[in-house]
């Protein structure tokens, strides 16, 4: 029986010593991962103001998000496969060039189309770098300690990229005017691009196999779908009627897809590694990690500004205290994965991540409520991130690397999809409640809930005989 040796007890407490050329690698890849989780959420509270300058209605705002979430979630399965065919370098840069020249469009743009048009080249240019540029660091450092490490710095700036844009995006509205949001991505670009040429190696499969282009059109329209149904359905409900179509849609074309994959000798996504313990159950943890505590953010953004009245600059500092042990958390992740493993790992994370969400109940309309949310929210946000490093050792660990591009893209369409599903199936109902705080917490319960109930799913999922993490297919004996 194969097993994944990380989950056994080496001496994981000696931490890796990178060369300063390791460093430069991984500055430019996380660098990359950091101006896309950025880019998630920086322009979130500049949208009224975008709004009233470009003159675009309260219902068209929303597409300033779903521009960008169409395309960065739809092309990322097929871009993962691309960079593992053509190499992963190759489309890597690319993907850097289209990030930066778009985000120069929407800071220049001057009307609805132009910025729109910016956000969706955006979102294209995302779909290139994140699987590819996850996959490069897991052929670059190979796995034990240096990968596990390079994967805790990532996911540590993954998560703070997202809790810096919010706290960005209105510091930089209210001082320079929304523009300057998407020129400060931008900047990244302009940063990260000259460096990685020189820096980053190409690598791709060996043996060249041929595109799978019916999976390739069902999986993409399929995502397409279902993120446009659900990011519309966060605004407006479900009871839409381009909501049902495309959701409908979506479905039928993730079930054509599974029959496509099982009837193609070279597929985009091979079903026996969908049948991995680690790359099943890994990714289920990643998906409720990622959506539930989305949700969690959102409905206290509401909470604080709503119920106990902070002002934009006051819940900029809540989130910024969570982001300050979210990076606390990403440096002591990978030293507590190497003492008890990443099943192990994944689980307490996601059960301490349940347990403190529970603990928001007690919210209430008193200003002390302000030190409950502050703490519990940061102590839930570092057992997250740990669920963040965890699952990506989990489901990555073990596989070939002509394969890993396939495996980073299953990882990062996973926080993808969690991103985008949690608010529009939980978040709604603190949105259309009558009282906004029962709407909070009818919200936060079953938020906590979900989170416990799939840590014992992955606890069951990834058990196996010897304790540790289990890579065969989930049928094999």
């Amino acid at each position: 029986m194969a097993i994944d040796t990380t989950d056994t007890l080496p001496d994981a407490l000696d931490t890796p010593r990178l060369s300063t050329r390791d460093k430069l690698v991984l500055f430019v890849l996380c660098a990359a991962q950091f101006m896309v989780a950025l880019d998630f959420s920086v322009l979130n509270v500049a949208l009224p103001v975008l709004g009233t300058d470009l003159g675009m209605s309260r219902s068209a705002l929303q597409w300033a998000v779903t521009a960008f979430a169409l395309p960065s979630g739809g092309f990322l399965l097929l871009f993962g496969r691309v960079g593992d065919l053509f190499g992963r370098r190759r489309l890597f840069l690319a993907g850097l060039a289209l990030f930066g020249a778009a985000s120069v469009l929407a800071t220049l743009a001057w009307d609805p189309a132009s910025f729109l048009t910016g956000r969706a080249l955006q979102g294209l240019g995302a779909a290139a770098i994140v699987p590819t540029g996850m996959s490069l660091l897991t052929t670059t450092f190979p796995e034990g300690p240096a990968r596990d490490r390079a994967l805790g710095i990532s996911g540590t700036l993954l998560s703070l990229g997202f809790t810096v844009g919010m706290v960005a995006g209105g510091t930089l509205t209210d001082t320079f005017g929304w523009r300057s949001t998407m020129g400060l991505l931008s900047l990244f670009a302009l940063i990260v691009l000259p460096l990685a040429p020189g820096l980053l190696p190409e690598s791709r499969t060996p043996d060249r196999p041929r595109l799978d282009v019916p999976g390739a059109v069902t999986v993409t329209g399929a995502l397409l779908a279902l993120i446009y149904a659900l990011s519309t359905a966060a605004d407006h409900g479900f009871g839409r009627v381009d909501v049902v179509i495309t959701l409908v849609a979506g479905l039928l074309l993730l079930a054509a897809f599974v029959t496509v994959e099982s009837r193609t000798a070279q597929p985009l996504v091979s079903l026996p590694m969908l049948r991995r313990r680690t790359v099943a159950w890994g990714n289920l943890g990643g998906l409720v990690t990622f959506s539930m505590m989305s949700t969690v953010v959102f409905v206290l953004t509401l909470y604080l500004q709503e119920v106990l009245h902070l002002s934009a600059f006051e819940t900029g500092l809540v989130f910024g205290v969570q982001g300050v042990l979210s990076a606390v958390a990403g440096v002591y992740a990978p030293r507590v994965i190497g003492r008890y493993g990443p099943r192990r790992t994944l689980v307490g994370s996601l059960v301490g991540q349940g347990a403190l969400i529970a603990a928001l109940l007690g919210l209430g309309t008193g200003h002390w409520s302000v030190w409950l949310a502050t703490a519990a929210v940061s102590l839930a946000s570092m057992c997250h991130l740990g669920a963040i490093i965890s699952y990506g050792i989990t489901v990555t660990s073990g596989v070939p690397d002509e394969e890993q591009g396939l495996a980073t893209g299953l990882v990062t369409s996973t926080q993808q999809v969690g991103i985008t599903v949690g608010i529009p199936l939980l978040g709604v109902l603190a949105t259309t409640s009558p009282d906004l705080l029962t709407g909070v917490h009818t919200v936060l319960a079953l938020d906590a809930v979900l989170v416990l109930a799939a840590a014992v799913l992955v606890a069951v999922g990834l058990r196996v005989r010897s304790g540790a993490v289990e890579t065969q297919p989930l049928g094999a004996r």
